[in-house]
């Protein structure tokens, strides 16, 4: 099997050393071509050895990796990002799909990371997510940020104000979108209702998350119901009611 050419940048050197070891010895499939420590020396490591692979540090001295990302108009290599970072990266991070390490790096974690990156590289997929991961940090609005939705031919991305509701079914989420269309996906509503609760969605019962944005009722009730812009009607759990009632006068 062809190799997958690889650049790893990270500040720290036990990092480098760590991280290239377990490559070394799980992930014999990567070849690595170099490391940096820095934007500066990434940026020409990239621009010469031309990698398919980056693992990249999120935050390093002067400059992060989305200081290095934004140097190319379209990123042209996959991103594995590796940090020790806040709850909120990990947020970004599971909208745009994005494939990320934590520290310390986990044998398990790396190799379905690399395992994934590599499919889609040789399947020539590169629907980059680190792309997605730039245009939501740089837009203003959460309606206006994107969400990649993993398919099992590849991937749906969709805009936040695109969506009316998720459904959950077993391990999978139903997602309904404005035009009448829907997607099922392998993840559960549990994922996406952390991912999709900062842009301005509320968890209303055990199987609905909902955008509040497209909601245009609320009916008393013990739970009571929504009314959905398309008129599509939905229970709402007793111990969700206080939650949304608050919300909605909040919007």
């Amino acid at each position: 099997m062809e190799k997958v050419n690889a650049l790893i940048v990270d500040d720290e050197q036990d990092s480098r050393e760590t991280l290239r070891s377990y490559l070394t010895k799980y992930c014999p499939q990567i070849n690595i071509l170099g490391e940096s420590a820095n934007i500066q020396e990434a940026r020409q490591a990239i621009l010469k050895h031309e990698p398919q692979l980056v693992f990249l540090d999120v935050e390093m001295p002067h400059g992060n990796a989305f200081d290095l990302l934004e140097q190319w108009e379209t990123v042209p290599f996959e991103t594995i990002f590796v940090t020790a970072f806040s709850k909120y990266a990990i947020q970004a991070f599971n909208l745009s799909a994005a494939h990320y390490l934590l520290k310390p790096l986990e044998i398990e974690a790396l190799e379905k990371a690399v395992s994934d990156a590599e499919e889609r590289i040789q399947k020539n997929k590169l629907i980059n997510t680190a792309q997605v991961l730039l245009e939501n940090i740089r837009t203003s609005g959460s309606q206006n940020r994107k969400l990649v939705l993993p398919l099992l031919e590849g991937f749906d991305i969709v805009r936040a104000s695109e969506i009316l509701y998720c459904e959950a079914n077993d391990n999978f989420t139903c997602f309904y979108f404005k035009g009448g269309n829907k997607s099922m996906i392998c993840r559960s509503l549990k994922f996406y209702d952390q991912v999709l609760e900062p842009l301005g969605f509320c968890r209303i019962h055990r199987s609905f998350v909902v955008n509040l944005d497209t909601v245009i009722r609320y009916n008393k009730g013990k739970g009571g119901s929504i009314i959905l812009e398309n008129g599509k009607e939905l229970m709402v759990a007793n111990s969700r009611k206080e939650e949304l009632v608050e919300k909605l006068k909040g919007i």
